[in-house]
């Protein structure tokens, strides 16, 4: 083999061999599954101690607690409280309400079946938070018929009741 042949391999390997490791470290996180809160729950102990991913839409307020909040996780069976550094809530755009559907997050972190940092309950301390996606406001239009229908409902349930109020006397 000539030389420029011998070089051109060996970059080759080199190259291939980056690739492969590059894909070693990758492929376990790409490929990692988030445990629903149903499974969490049913086999906490199973669970308790172990870093897990978990993700779901966050829901209601975001608690904030000195350096840490408190941040409500409904995968749509089960909310789950994450307990984060403050920081990381930074990354939380809408939060589910009435008015809202929240951002859909995946937290990696630990759970704990039964945490003796807060009082017994189950919870997962989160060590990083990624949007997978954002949530949106809802738009919600003023049903005229549903109103309609509600004010001759009271309107009858009045009559009636009127009724039965001069049937006694």
């Amino acid at each position: 083999m000539s030389a420029p042949k011998t070089q051109r391999l060996k970059f080759f390997i080199l190259s291939l061999s980056f690739v492969l490791c590059a894909l070693h470290l990758a492929l376990p996180h790409a490929f990692a599954q988030s445990t629903p809160s149903a499974e969490l729950i049913d086999n906490a102990q199973n669970y308790d101690g172990k870093k897990i991913i978990y993700s779901g839409e966050v829901i209601g307020d975001i608690m904030v607690r000195g350096e840490h909040a408190w941040v409500n996780v409904h995968d749509g069976q089960q909310a789950i409280g994450i307990w984060l550094p403050k920081e990381l809530t930074a990354a939380i755009l809408y939060k589910g309400n009435y008015k809202a559907v929240g951002d859909w997050i995946e937290i990696t972190g630990t759970f704990h079946q039964v945490c003796k940092e807060h009082a017994g309950e189950l919870d997962i301390h989160a060590t990083s938070l990624k949007r997978a996606h954002s949530g949106y406001f809802i738009s919600r239009v003023f049903n005229r018929s549903r109103m309609n229908k509600a004010t001759i409902l009271l309107a009858v349930l009045g009559s009636v009741w009127i009724l039965i109020h001069l049937i006694k006397t």
